[in-house]
Protein backbone atom coordinates (compact mmCIF):
# COMPACT_ATOMS: atom_id res chain seq x y z
CA UNK A 1 0.00 0.00 0.00
CA UNK A 2 1.32 3.19 -0.68
CA UNK A 3 2.27 5.80 1.67
CA UNK A 4 0.03 9.33 1.77
CA UNK A 5 1.27 12.34 2.27
CA UNK A 6 -0.73 15.58 2.52
CA UNK A 7 0.65 18.46 0.22
CA UNK A 8 -1.24 22.05 1.31
CA UNK A 9 -0.36 25.03 -0.32
CA UNK A 10 -1.49 28.18 0.77
CA UNK A 11 -3.50 30.14 -1.11
CA UNK A 12 -2.00 33.50 -1.60
CA UNK A 13 -2.10 33.84 -5.34
CA UNK A 14 -0.82 30.64 -7.05
CA UNK A 15 3.06 31.13 -5.86
CA UNK A 16 2.57 28.43 -3.55
CA UNK A 17 0.50 26.14 -5.09
CA UNK A 18 2.62 26.02 -8.44
CA UNK A 19 5.99 25.27 -6.86
CA UNK A 20 4.08 22.70 -5.02
CA UNK A 21 3.60 20.82 -8.89
CA UNK A 22 7.19 19.80 -8.97
CA UNK A 23 7.03 18.39 -5.44
CA UNK A 24 3.64 16.55 -6.15
CA UNK A 25 5.36 14.75 -9.42
CA UNK A 26 8.38 13.58 -6.98
CA UNK A 27 6.01 12.08 -4.87
CA UNK A 28 4.71 9.99 -7.56
CA UNK A 29 7.15 9.16 -9.12
CA UNK A 30 8.57 7.93 -5.41
CA UNK A 31 5.41 5.65 -5.28
CA UNK A 32 3.51 7.86 -2.73
CA UNK A 33 0.26 9.06 -3.08
CA UNK A 34 0.07 12.75 -2.32
CA UNK A 35 -3.53 14.14 -0.60
CA UNK A 36 -4.09 17.71 -1.65
CA UNK A 37 -5.42 20.20 0.68
CA UNK A 38 -5.33 23.64 0.16
CA UNK A 39 -8.40 26.50 -0.56
CA UNK A 40 -9.47 29.07 -3.41
CA UNK A 41 -7.67 29.59 -6.74
CA UNK A 42 -4.23 27.26 -5.20
CA UNK A 43 -7.13 24.28 -4.79
CA UNK A 44 -8.71 25.40 -8.47
CA UNK A 45 -5.43 25.01 -10.07
CA UNK A 46 -3.79 22.26 -8.36
CA UNK A 47 -7.00 19.97 -9.27
CA UNK A 48 -6.82 21.32 -12.86
CA UNK A 49 -2.94 19.95 -12.78
CA UNK A 50 -3.78 16.77 -11.20
CA UNK A 51 -7.20 15.53 -11.72
CA UNK A 52 -6.57 11.92 -10.41
CA UNK A 53 -5.53 13.10 -7.03
CA UNK A 54 -7.59 13.04 -3.71
CA UNK A 55 -8.29 16.83 -2.63
CA UNK A 56 -9.92 18.20 0.56
CA UNK A 57 -10.73 22.12 1.53
CA UNK A 58 -9.10 23.92 4.45
CA UNK A 59 -10.31 27.23 5.91
CA UNK A 60 -9.14 30.54 3.52
CA UNK A 61 -7.11 32.84 5.67
CA UNK A 62 -9.21 35.31 3.46
CA UNK A 63 -6.36 38.08 3.50
CA UNK A 64 -6.90 41.32 2.18
CA UNK A 65 -4.72 44.12 0.54
CA UNK A 66 -5.01 47.76 0.55
CA UNK A 67 -5.26 50.15 -2.43
CA UNK A 68 -2.37 51.72 -0.96
CA UNK A 69 1.39 50.95 -0.34
CA UNK A 70 1.53 52.76 3.31
CA UNK A 71 -1.20 50.86 4.31
CA UNK A 72 -0.99 47.38 3.64
CA UNK A 73 1.36 46.85 6.48
CA UNK A 74 -1.01 48.01 8.82
CA UNK A 75 -3.49 46.20 7.21
CA UNK A 76 -2.26 42.53 7.59
CA UNK A 77 -1.74 43.37 10.91
CA UNK A 78 -5.07 44.28 11.92
CA UNK A 79 -5.96 41.19 10.24
CA UNK A 80 -4.00 38.51 12.19
CA UNK A 81 -6.78 37.74 14.48
CA UNK A 82 -8.12 36.70 11.70
CA UNK A 83 -5.12 34.62 10.63
CA UNK A 84 -4.50 32.88 13.64
CA UNK A 85 -8.65 32.03 13.74
CA UNK A 86 -7.93 30.26 10.60
CA UNK A 87 -4.59 28.67 11.68
CA UNK A 88 -6.35 26.99 14.39
CA UNK A 89 -9.50 25.66 12.71
CA UNK A 90 -6.76 23.96 9.70
CA UNK A 91 -5.31 22.49 12.52
CA UNK A 92 -8.24 20.53 13.75
CA UNK A 93 -8.96 19.62 9.81
CA UNK A 94 -5.24 18.73 9.79
CA UNK A 95 -5.80 16.19 12.91
CA UNK A 96 -9.19 14.63 11.01
CA UNK A 97 -7.38 14.48 7.85
CA UNK A 98 -4.69 12.60 9.22
CA UNK A 99 -6.42 9.91 10.72
CA UNK A 100 -9.02 10.06 7.48
CA UNK A 101 -6.51 8.53 5.11
CA UNK A 102 -3.91 7.51 7.58
CA UNK A 103 -1.36 9.45 6.48
CA UNK A 104 2.25 9.36 6.42
CA UNK A 105 3.61 12.62 6.36
CA UNK A 106 2.66 16.55 5.89
CA UNK A 107 4.18 18.70 3.38
CA UNK A 108 2.89 22.55 3.91
CA UNK A 109 3.60 25.03 1.99
CA UNK A 110 3.44 28.33 3.96
CA UNK A 111 0.19 27.36 5.93
CA UNK A 112 1.08 27.69 9.56
CA UNK A 113 -1.38 24.77 11.16
CA UNK A 114 -1.01 22.25 8.78
CA UNK A 115 0.79 20.25 10.89
CA UNK A 116 0.67 16.82 13.25
CA UNK A 117 2.78 15.51 16.58
CA UNK A 118 1.98 11.95 14.92
CA UNK A 119 3.55 12.44 11.64
CA UNK A 120 6.60 13.87 10.36
CA UNK A 121 5.72 17.50 9.12
CA UNK A 122 7.42 19.97 6.81
CA UNK A 123 7.40 23.55 6.40
CA UNK A 124 8.03 24.97 2.61
CA UNK A 125 9.40 28.31 3.05
CA UNK A 126 11.82 30.80 1.45
CA UNK A 127 11.58 33.58 4.08
CA UNK A 128 13.52 32.53 6.52
CA UNK A 129 13.40 35.77 7.42
CA UNK A 130 10.84 38.15 7.05
CA UNK A 131 10.51 41.40 5.67
CA UNK A 132 8.05 43.57 7.34
CA UNK A 133 10.12 46.94 7.18
CA UNK A 134 10.94 48.40 11.15
CA UNK A 135 9.36 45.07 12.35
CA UNK A 136 11.03 42.43 10.58
CA UNK A 137 13.41 41.36 13.45
CA UNK A 138 9.44 40.93 15.09
CA UNK A 139 8.05 39.15 12.38
CA UNK A 140 11.52 37.10 12.13
CA UNK A 141 11.42 35.99 15.20
CA UNK A 142 7.80 35.21 15.24
CA UNK A 143 7.76 33.14 11.92
CA UNK A 144 11.36 31.21 13.36
CA UNK A 145 9.00 29.80 16.70
CA UNK A 146 6.36 28.74 14.29
CA UNK A 147 8.38 26.62 11.95
CA UNK A 148 10.65 25.04 15.01
CA UNK A 149 7.19 23.21 15.33
CA UNK A 150 8.06 21.39 12.06
CA UNK A 151 10.35 18.69 11.43
CA UNK A 152 11.97 20.28 8.79
CA UNK A 153 12.31 23.08 6.32
CA UNK A 154 12.13 23.11 2.55
CA UNK A 155 13.82 26.27 1.43
CA UNK A 156 13.36 26.49 -2.71
CA UNK A 157 16.96 27.89 -3.27
CA UNK A 158 20.64 27.55 -3.70
CA UNK A 159 22.51 26.87 0.20
CA UNK A 160 25.46 28.98 -1.48
CA UNK A 161 25.89 32.36 -3.91
CA UNK A 162 24.77 32.87 -6.13
CA UNK A 163 21.11 32.47 -4.63
CA UNK A 164 17.49 33.96 -5.99
CA UNK A 165 15.72 34.45 -2.67
CA UNK A 166 19.39 36.10 -1.21
CA UNK A 167 18.73 37.14 2.42
CA UNK A 168 15.83 36.27 2.22
CA UNK A 169 15.96 32.04 2.87
CA UNK A 170 19.40 32.51 4.06
CA UNK A 171 20.05 33.39 7.84
CA UNK A 172 23.14 34.74 9.35
CA UNK A 173 22.43 33.66 12.97
CA UNK A 174 22.42 30.38 14.62
CA UNK A 175 19.26 28.43 15.26
CA UNK A 176 17.34 25.29 15.75
CA UNK A 177 15.63 25.01 12.43
CA UNK A 178 16.57 21.44 10.43
CA UNK A 179 16.97 23.54 7.32
CA UNK A 180 17.40 22.04 3.76
CA UNK A 181 17.81 23.49 0.55
CA UNK A 182 16.43 22.22 -2.61
CA UNK A 183 17.80 24.26 -5.23
CA UNK A 184 14.89 26.26 -6.50
CA UNK A 185 11.19 24.63 -8.11
CA UNK A 186 9.38 25.44 -11.01
CA UNK A 187 7.10 23.28 -13.02
CA UNK A 188 8.09 24.91 -16.29
CA UNK A 189 10.73 23.40 -18.66
CA UNK A 190 12.50 25.61 -20.64
CA UNK A 191 12.04 24.65 -24.39
CA UNK A 192 12.99 25.41 -27.93
CA UNK A 193 9.43 27.29 -29.60
CA UNK A 194 8.57 29.89 -32.25
CA UNK A 195 8.68 32.90 -30.49
CA UNK A 196 5.21 34.50 -31.21
CA UNK A 197 4.95 37.84 -28.52
CA UNK A 198 7.06 40.42 -28.18
CA UNK A 199 5.96 40.92 -25.13
CA UNK A 200 3.84 39.23 -22.11
CA UNK A 201 2.15 40.02 -19.33
CA UNK A 202 1.48 37.79 -16.44
CA UNK A 203 -0.81 38.37 -13.47
CA UNK A 204 -1.31 36.72 -10.14
CA UNK A 205 -1.57 37.65 -6.87
CA UNK A 206 -4.44 38.68 -4.06
CA UNK A 207 -7.37 41.88 -5.00
CA UNK A 208 -7.72 44.38 -5.46
CA UNK A 209 -4.23 44.99 -6.47
CA UNK A 210 -4.14 42.15 -9.02
CA UNK A 211 -7.09 44.38 -10.79
CA UNK A 212 -5.50 47.48 -10.15
CA UNK A 213 -2.36 46.49 -12.10
CA UNK A 214 -4.37 44.82 -14.79
CA UNK A 215 -6.69 47.97 -15.59
CA UNK A 216 -2.72 50.30 -15.62
CA UNK A 217 -0.93 47.67 -18.03
CA UNK A 218 -3.63 47.47 -20.43
CA UNK A 219 -4.10 51.27 -20.91
CA UNK A 220 -0.25 51.60 -20.54
CA UNK A 221 0.11 49.11 -23.69
CA UNK A 222 -2.72 49.81 -25.68
CA UNK A 223 -0.23 52.05 -28.21
CA UNK A 224 2.00 48.95 -28.29
CA UNK A 225 2.81 48.53 -31.80
CA UNK A 226 4.13 44.42 -31.40
CA UNK A 227 2.10 41.36 -30.25
CA UNK A 228 1.35 41.58 -26.19
CA UNK A 229 0.14 38.17 -24.77
CA UNK A 230 -1.81 39.15 -21.50
CA UNK A 231 -2.72 36.20 -18.90
CA UNK A 232 -4.85 37.79 -15.78
CA UNK A 233 -4.34 34.89 -13.62
CA UNK A 234 -8.17 34.75 -12.66
CA UNK A 235 -7.95 30.68 -12.17
CA UNK A 236 -12.46 30.62 -11.58
CA UNK A 237 -14.67 28.95 -14.52
CA UNK A 238 -13.38 27.75 -17.42
CA UNK A 239 -10.48 29.10 -19.75
CA UNK A 240 -11.37 31.85 -21.83
CA UNK A 241 -9.35 33.41 -24.52
CA UNK A 242 -10.11 37.29 -26.31
CA UNK A 243 -8.08 38.97 -29.31
CA UNK A 244 -8.39 42.74 -29.11
CA UNK A 245 -6.21 44.54 -31.42
CA UNK A 246 -2.57 43.75 -30.28
CA UNK A 247 -4.02 41.77 -26.77
CA UNK A 248 -4.17 37.59 -26.57
CA UNK A 249 -6.00 37.83 -23.48
CA UNK A 250 -6.10 34.56 -21.38
CA UNK A 251 -8.01 34.59 -18.21
CA UNK A 252 -5.58 31.77 -16.95
CA UNK A 253 -3.55 28.92 -18.77
CA UNK A 254 -2.65 25.34 -17.89
CA UNK A 255 1.10 24.69 -16.52
CA UNK A 256 1.57 23.31 -20.63
CA UNK A 257 0.40 26.68 -21.97
CA UNK A 258 1.43 28.65 -19.51
CA UNK A 259 5.19 26.83 -20.18
CA UNK A 260 4.91 27.17 -24.23
CA UNK A 261 3.50 31.36 -23.62
CA UNK A 262 6.73 32.06 -21.78
CA UNK A 263 9.65 29.98 -23.89
CA UNK A 264 7.50 32.07 -27.00
CA UNK A 265 7.75 35.37 -25.78
CA UNK A 266 10.82 38.26 -25.51
CA UNK A 267 9.65 40.04 -22.37
CA UNK A 268 7.71 38.99 -19.54
CA UNK A 269 6.55 42.21 -17.12
CA UNK A 270 5.05 40.20 -14.06
CA UNK A 271 5.31 40.55 -9.86
CA UNK A 272 8.22 39.95 -8.11
CA UNK A 273 6.99 37.06 -6.32
CA UNK A 274 9.55 34.57 -5.46
CA UNK A 275 7.54 31.72 -7.25
CA UNK A 276 7.67 33.65 -10.69
CA UNK A 277 11.61 34.49 -10.09
CA UNK A 278 12.05 30.97 -10.01
CA UNK A 279 9.75 29.92 -13.34
CA UNK A 280 11.46 32.81 -15.27
CA UNK A 281 14.96 31.89 -14.06
CA UNK A 282 14.53 28.11 -15.28
CA UNK A 283 13.44 29.45 -18.60
CA UNK A 284 16.00 32.44 -18.90
CA UNK A 285 13.21 34.71 -19.56
CA UNK A 286 14.10 38.65 -20.25
CA UNK A 287 11.43 40.48 -18.02
CA UNK A 288 10.83 43.89 -16.19
CA UNK A 289 9.46 43.50 -12.35
CA UNK A 290 6.38 45.46 -10.92
CA UNK A 291 6.32 44.40 -6.76
CA UNK A 292 3.36 44.60 -5.33
CA UNK A 293 2.90 47.77 -3.49
CA UNK A 294 3.67 47.18 -0.17
CA UNK A 295 4.67 43.89 0.12
CA UNK A 296 8.33 43.79 1.45
CA UNK A 297 9.34 40.90 -0.19
CA UNK A 298 8.58 41.73 -3.78
CA UNK A 299 10.13 44.84 -3.36
CA UNK A 300 13.24 43.44 -1.40
CA UNK A 301 13.63 40.86 -4.57
CA UNK A 302 12.78 43.56 -7.57
CA UNK A 303 15.47 45.87 -6.12
CA UNK A 304 18.06 43.12 -5.59
CA UNK A 305 17.77 42.24 -8.95
CA UNK A 306 17.41 45.70 -10.31
CA UNK A 307 20.56 46.08 -8.27
CA UNK A 308 22.69 43.03 -9.73
CA UNK A 309 21.63 44.19 -13.28
CA UNK A 310 19.37 41.02 -13.87
CA UNK A 311 16.18 42.54 -13.84
CA UNK A 312 14.81 46.02 -14.15
CA UNK A 313 11.78 46.92 -11.96
CA UNK A 314 9.86 50.20 -10.71
CA UNK A 315 7.19 50.94 -8.58
CA UNK A 316 3.54 49.80 -10.08
CA UNK A 317 2.65 53.90 -10.18
CA UNK A 318 5.84 54.80 -12.31
CA UNK A 319 5.64 52.57 -14.97
CA UNK A 320 5.15 53.03 -18.18
CA UNK A 321 5.80 51.91 -21.44
CA UNK A 322 9.08 53.31 -21.37
CA UNK A 323 10.37 51.53 -18.82
CA UNK A 324 10.55 48.38 -20.96
CA UNK A 325 13.18 49.73 -22.90
CA UNK A 326 15.93 49.23 -19.99
CA UNK A 327 15.48 45.54 -20.86
CA UNK A 328 18.12 45.06 -23.24
CA UNK A 329 20.64 46.73 -20.83
CA UNK A 330 19.90 43.90 -17.91
CA UNK A 331 21.33 40.26 -18.15
CA UNK A 332 17.98 38.63 -17.35
CA UNK A 333 17.40 35.48 -14.74
CA UNK A 334 19.26 32.35 -15.89
CA UNK A 335 20.14 29.77 -13.29
CA UNK A 336 20.85 26.07 -13.55
CA UNK A 337 17.98 23.44 -11.93
CA UNK A 338 18.70 20.23 -10.45
CA UNK A 339 16.05 17.77 -8.83
CA UNK A 340 17.14 16.40 -5.34
CA UNK A 341 17.81 13.23 -4.17
CA UNK A 342 14.40 12.69 -3.64
CA UNK A 343 14.95 9.44 -1.97
CA UNK A 344 16.66 11.16 0.96
CA UNK A 345 14.44 14.06 0.61
CA UNK A 346 11.56 11.84 1.40
CA UNK A 347 13.03 9.45 3.70
CA UNK A 348 11.63 11.84 6.63
CA UNK A 349 8.31 9.62 5.65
Amino acid sequence: MKKKILVAPLNWGIGHATRCIPIIHWLLDCHFEPIIASDGDALQLLKKEFKDLTFETLPSYNIEYSKKRKDLKWKLIAQTPKMLKAKKAEKKITDILVDKYNLSGIISDNRLGVRSAKIPSVFITHQLNVLSGNTSKISTKIHEIIMNKFDAIWVPDFKDEPSLSGKLGHLTNKNNLKVNYLGPLSRLNKIKTEVLYDVMVLLSGPEPQRSILEKKLIEDLTNFTGKILFVKGKIKGKQTCTQIKQFTIYNYMTSQELEKAINGSKIVICRSGYTTVMDLAKLSKNAFFIPTPGQFEQEYLAERFNTLKIVPSCSQENFNIDELKRVMNYKGLNMEYKTPNTSNLFRLF
